[in-house]
C-alpha cells in the first residue's frame, strides 16, 4: 500500500486545527508544528495564580460552522464541548451612563430600545428581518474559495450583490435603521472584531451583530480555549502528530513548492503545506521575497492593517456579582476615539473597553470568593507615535483603571490580586503578529474576497493558508470556515477527494 500523502500545517491555532481534522478523516497523514508551548495560539488559555485566562478570543458565535465540521469528521460538537447561550448575550455601556442588555427576546429588545429612543421603537426587528435575508444570500460567498476576480461572476454573488451597497459603510448602514446615534453604533460595534471602524467598514459586516440575536452570544465552560484544547485531543486521537515549542524557521524549496518545512529542530517531507501563522509575519520570516510575485515585503507593508489591544488580565479578590458576563462600555465621543485610533494613531485619551467578568457564569475559572476580569482596550496597531516603554504602560494602565470605574468598579485596584499586560509590542513579538495588529489584514473592499492572501495561496505550489489573513477574514467562525474552504482544495489535489461542506 503507497504511503498517505502527508500535509504539515505551520501553527496549531483554530484554522490549523480544524484543518487537521478534516485531513485526518479524509486519509493524509498530519503534522502540526507549533512555536508556543500550547496549541490554538491566541485561541487559548492561562492559568495564574489559580486563575483561568482567555488569551484572545472570549465570545463564542456562530457555532454552526464548526458543528458542522465535527459532524463531518464523526463527532458530535455539542458533546464534546459543553457551552451555554448567553442571556443577556452582553451589556452595551453608553458612557457608563444609559445602558443596553442584549438579548434574543425581541420584545424585551424593543421595550430597551423604546425607552432610549421612543422613534425606534420596530427598528430591531425590521433590522433583524433585513439581515436574515442578507445572509442567507451571502453564506453561499462566505464558504466558497475566492481565487480571481472571475469568481466575481459567480451566480451566488450577482444573487447577493443587491445587499453589498459598496458606496455604503457599516455605520451608515445602521443608521439606516437607527435614529439614535448610539443605537446605531450598538448594532456595529462588531467592527471590532475585524479591528476596524464601522464608518470604515463595509456595509455587508451588518450581518455581525444579527448573527449574535440570531444565533447566540456561547460560552464554552472553562473558556474559549477548551474549544482548542479539545480539538487538539481529538486530533491526536486520530492520528495528528502535534510537535509543541517547535517553532518553523523556514522552507527548503524546489522552484515555488516547498518540499520540506524546517524548524530549529528538525526538517519534515511536506507534500502540500497548510500555513495558519499570521500571515504577513510568516511571509516576511519563512519565505524569500523573490519566490513572491503578489505578496512582496514591499506590497505587505503598504496593506491596511486591523487595530491593536491593550489587554488587562486581572485576578480579583471578591466578585462584581452585578457586572454581567460581557459588557462593551462605548465611549462618549465614539467618533474620536476611532479618529484616536485609526487615523492619527494615537492612544485614546477616554478609550472604549471590554470586561468579561466570566465568574458570573463559570465558577471553574478562579478560585473561591474570587473572579478573574479580561479587559481589552482597542489602541492603534505597532506605529512610530507611540512606544510602549514602562512609563507609557504604567500610565495607560492608570488610565484604563480609572475608566473601569465609570462602570461600577471603583474599587479594583485594591481588590487586585494578580494581573498581567500584553501590549501591542508583546503581541507583536511574543506572539507574532505583524505590527501587533490582532485582528490581521483591515476588511475594507479593496483587502477582501479574491483581494485578499488566496486560500490557495496564489504565489507558491501546494501551499494553502487558513485563518484570520486569508478569505473570509478574522473571526473564528470565518475561521473554520476558511480551514473548510482549504480543505476542499487541498484534498481533490492530494487524490482523496473533498472535505465536506
Amino acid at each position: 500500500m503507497p504511503s498517505p500523502p502527508h500535509v504539515v500545517i505551520v501553527g496549531a491555532g483554530p484554522g490549523g486545527l480544524a484543518s487537521a481534522l478534516q485531513l485526518a478523516h479524509a486519509g493524509t497523514r498530519v503534522t502540526i508544528l507549533e512555536k508556543q508551548a500550547w496549541v490554538g495560539g491566541r485561541t487559548a488559555t492561562f492559568t495564574q495564580a489559580g486563575f483561568k485566562f482567555d488569551i484572545g478570543p472570549t465570545f463564542f458565535l456562530y457555532p454552526r460552522v464548526l458543528q458542522e465540521i465535527f459532524a463531518s469528521v464523526g463527532l458530535d460538537l455539542e458533546a464534546e464541548i459543553p457551552m451555554q447561550r448567553l442571556d443577556p448575550q452582553y451589556r452595551i455601556s453608553f458612557g457608563g451612563k444609559e445602558r443596553l442588555d442584549a438579548t434574543p427576546d425581541i420584545a424585551a429588545m424593543e421595550a430597551q430600545i423604546a425607552k432610549i429612543s421612543p422613534a425606534d421603537q420596530g427598528a430591531f426587528e425590521r433590522y433583524l428581518t433585513d439581515n436574515r435575508q442578507k445572509l442567507k444570500y451571502f453564506r453561499p460567498i462566505l464558504e466558497s474559495p475566492f481565487n480571481s476576480w472571475r469568481d466575481l461572476l459567480s451566480k451566488d454573488l450577482l444573487n447577493a450583490a443587491r445587499y453589498l451597497k459598496p458606496w455604503r459603510s457599516l455605520g451608515r448602514e445602521l443608521e439606516s435603521y437607527f435614529v439614535d446615534p448610539r443605537l446605531a453604533i450598538a448594532f456595529s460595534f462588531q467592527s471590532k472584531y475585524l479591528g476596524m471602524s464601522p464608518f470604515k467598514c463595509p456595509s455587508l459586516f451588518s450581518i455581525l451583530s444579527y448573527l449574535e440575536y440570531e444565533h447566540g452570544v456561547f460560552h464554552p465552560r472553562g473558556g474559549c480555549g477548551q474549544v482548542s484544547q479539545r480539538m487538539g485531543e481529538l486530533a491526536r486521537e486520530r492520528g495528528v502528530e502535534i510537535r509543541l515549542d517547535e517553532a518553523v524557521t523556514g522552507f527548503q524549496f524546489s522552484g515555488r513548492r516547498p518540499t520540506e518545512v524546517i524548524t530549529d529542530r528538525g526538517r519534515y517531507p511536506a507534500d502540500a503545506v497548510v500555513i495558519n501563522a499570521d500571515f504577513a509575519q510568516a511571509m516576511q520570516t519563512l519565505v524569500p521575497d523573490s519566490l513572491r510575485r503578489r505578496w512582496t515585503d514591499r506590497r505587505i507593508s503598504r496593506k491596511k492593517f486591523s487595530c491593536s489591544t491593550f489587554m488587562l488580565y486581572l485576578g480579583i479578590r471578591g466578585q462584581y456579582d452585578n457586572l454581567p458576563h460581557h459588557t462593551i462600555h462605548l465611549a462618549d465621543d465614539y467618533g474620536r476615539n476611532l479618529r484616536q485610533i485609526e487615523t492619527d494613531f494615537q492612544l485614546p485619551d477616554a478609550p472604549s473597553f471590554y470586561i468579561q467578568n466570566a465568574s458570573v457564569t463559570d465558577d471553574t475559572l478562579a478560585p473561591a470568593g474570587h473572579s478573574g476580569l479580561y479587559v481589552l482596550v482597542p489602541v492603534p496597531h505597532m506605529h512610530q507615535n507611540v512606544q510602549w516603554d514602562a512609563a507609557t504602560i504604567a500610565k495607560f494602565r492608570e488610565l484604563t483603571l480609572d475608566q473601569l470605574a465609570r462602570e461600577g468598579l471603583s474599587d479594583v485596584r485594591e481588590r487586585i490580586v494578580t494581573e498581567r499586560i500584553i501590549t501591542p509590542q508583546i503581541w507583536e513579538e511574543d506572539f507574532g503578529l505583524y505590527r501587533g495588529a490582532t485582528f490581521n489584514l483591515a476588511h475594507n473592499l479593496r483587502q477582501m474576497l479574491h483581494l485578499r492572501p488566496h486560500n490557495r495561496f496564489e504565489d507558491l505550489e501546494n501551499v494553502y493558508l487558513t485563518g484570520g489573513g486569508t478569505h473570509p477574514g478574522s473571526g473564528l467562525p470565518v475561521i473554520y470556515e476558511s480551514s473548510r474552504i482549504t480543505c476542499r482544495q487541498l484534498l481533490p489535489q492530494l487524490g482523496l477527494g473533498e472535505a465536506s461542506r
